[in-house]
């Protein structure tokens, strides 16, 4: 595998994030996209510190940093998405955009 089959493997994971968020109204779904997204950022840290980095631990460090920052992400995300489920049932984008205030 090569540095340009990696760029377009995380270019499609990209893309297939991109249009999750795009097109699905439920907020799981479009957390789910957002991990998709990151994680095509993962791969090109990866593919570049691997093919072209001096130092090969350094895409490594910048892949841990993404994941850590993720599960904290997630982590309140998924909590506020817990109590709005409790508040009410429903969790589409469109109905919470109204819950200003």
């Amino acid at each position: 595998m090569n540095l340009t089959a990696c760029l377009v493997l995380a270019a499609l994971v990209f893309a297939c994030g991109v249009f999750g968020m795009l097109r699905n109204r439920h907020i799981i779904n479009i957390l789910i996209s957002i991990e998709l997204m990151l994680n095509a950022v993962m791969i090109n840290f990866i593919a570049f510190a691997h093919f072209r980095a001096a130092d090969p631990t350094a895409g490594s460090v910048f892949v841990i940093f993404i994941i850590a920052l993720t599960s904290a992400e997630m982590a309140v995300a998924l909590a506020v998405v817990i109590a709005l489920y409790r508040q009410r049932h429903p969790l589409d984008v469109e109905r919470m955009k109204r819950l200003h205030g």
